[in-house]
């Protein structure tokens, strides 16, 4: 099995050269979300789900790469589950991280780090107003506290 520090590498180079929406090295949401799932009490198996929460849905991984990667079976499913499919109803997305086990809190931490203020703070208004919207509506459907 690949180590935390192991996944987190892969991590950081799978998503090399890549920026947030603030212009940011994308490793740093990465990295936000592992300490933020840490910090909520995750298992080793969620954080590295939170190091590569973002992999295949940003094309920095595959779908074959990651069924092969040595890692837990739960690690997979909670990346499968908060990766994002085209044309996906908000309602179905979080429908599927609420069915599986460990992913819920792993997208907590993303929602955190994402609609942090000093974070959100960068992006033009009409942008920050829609992802403050956006994040909100998954808080609610996944049962979160405002």
């Amino acid at each position: 099995m690949l180590t935390l520090t192991e996944v987190e590498a892969l991590a950081r180079r799978a998503h090399e050269g890549r920026t947030d929406k603030a212009g940011r090295p994308y490793a740093e949401h990465l990295a936000a979300v592992a300490h933020g799932v840490r910090a909520r009490g995750g298992s080793p198996a969620q954080i590295a789900a939170a190091w590569l929460h973002d992999a295949i849905e940003d094309d920095a991984l595959t779908p074959d790469w990651l069924a092969a990667a040595a890692l837990p079976a739960d690690t997979k499913a909670i990346v499968l589950a908060l990766t994002k499919r085209q044309g996906e109803p908000p309602a179905a997305y979080a429908e599927r991280i609420l069915a599986t086990p460990g992913a819920r809190l792993v997208k907590e931490s993303d929602l955190a780090h994402n609609a942090d203020p000093a974070r959100l703070a960068v992006l033009d208004a009409p942008t920050r107003a829609r992802l403050t919207q956006k994040y909100a509506t998954m808080r609610t459907l996944l049962g979160l506290d405002p």
